[in-house]
Order: structure tokens, then C-alpha cells, then sequence
């Protein structure tokens, strides 16, 4: 196998390792963790000071997964030639991976609201402070599982027409 094949394979495994971190973290705690939590320990203290300390472990976890999937997106995009650059809109290839890297965006944002903002206050949440940060959970599930599509989609149209 060529060493340029081998480089695109790492960095494809790579590319997916980093989303499926993120985006499976996010459905984890989203749908198993935080129920279970808070049926195992209801509304009491304990609970919340669990759930923040996942979040601080996920959220390097996030951290580097943002930085690691940005590096192997850009050697990714690079290797089709349907790509026309960033936001560029002038095919259907690239008007789809521009998509993602707005929703991409969107999910870095809330993950570093979530983390510095919310995460990082002086004393207990409010209940709206408690309400806002599931709520942002559960947004960025819905965007994680839309950047999957999305890439399917990309995937789709970069293997170019079907030989059947």
C-alpha cells in the first residue's frame, strides 16, 4: 500500500475517532448518564456535582476533538477535487461540507458556552442556569446527529456516480 494511502487511511480513522468522541459523548450523557443520575440520585446535590464533573472530564475531551477534527477535516477536504474551498457554495459538494462546518460551528460554540460559561460560575446554578444547559445538551445532539447526515451526504457525493 502507498505511504500517501496509508496517511489518508490514518487520517480518515482519525477524522471519525474525533466525531465519534464527541458527538457519541454528547448522546451518552444526553440519553443514558443524566437520566440515570437523576434517577439513581433525584434532584439532590450530588447529582448536579456528578453531571459537572463528567462534563469537566468530557469537555477535554471535546477540546481535543474540536482541534483533532478541524486538522484532519482540512487534509480530508483538500484530497477531492469537487472541494472549492470554505464556505464555498459553487457545487454540490462543497455547498454540503459548508453546511457542516456551520453546524460544526454552531456545536463548537455551544460546547465551549456550556464549558466556560455555564460550567465555570462562582456558587450553584439557578434552575434556568440548569434548564439552559440541558436544553443546549439536547440541541447539540440534534446538530451532532445533523453533521452525521450531513456527511453521509458528502460522502455520497464525493464517490462520484454509481456504476450500477
Amino acid at each position: 500500500m502507498p505511504a500517501q494511502t496509508i496517511v489518508f487511511v490514518l487520517v480518515t480513522f482519525l477524522h471519525d475517532l474525533f466525531t465519534a468522541v464527541w458527538i457519541g459523548g454528547l448522546i451518552a450523557t444526553g440519553i443514558t448518564f443524566l437520566p440515570a443520575a437523576r434517577q439513581a440520585f433525584g434532584q439532590r446535590p450530588e447529582t448536579k456535582q456528578l453531571m459537572d464533573l463528567v462534563q469537566r472530564r468530557q469537555s477535554l475531551l471535546v477540546y481535543v476533538s474540536i482541534v483533532g477534527l478541524a486538522v484532519t477535516g482540512m487534509l480530508q477536504a483538500n484530497r477531492n477535487p469537487a472541494y472549492q474551498g470554505l464556505f464555498n457554495l459553487s457545487n454540490a459538494y462543497s455547498a454540503a461540507l459548508a453546511l457542516k462546518h456551520i453546524l460544526v460551528l454552531a456545536m463548537a460554540a455551544i460546547a465551549l458556552y456550556r464549558s466556560l460559561v455555564l460550567g465555570q460560575r462562582q456558587g450553584p446554578a439557578t434552575p434556568s442556569q440548569e434548564r439552559l444547559s440541558v436544553r443546549l445538551l439536547f440541541l447539540n445532539i440534534v446538530l451532532g446527529v445533523a453533521v452525521l447526515l450531513v456527511s453521509g451526504v458528502i460522502v455520497a457525493l464525493g464517490a462520484g456516480p454509481s456504476l450500477a
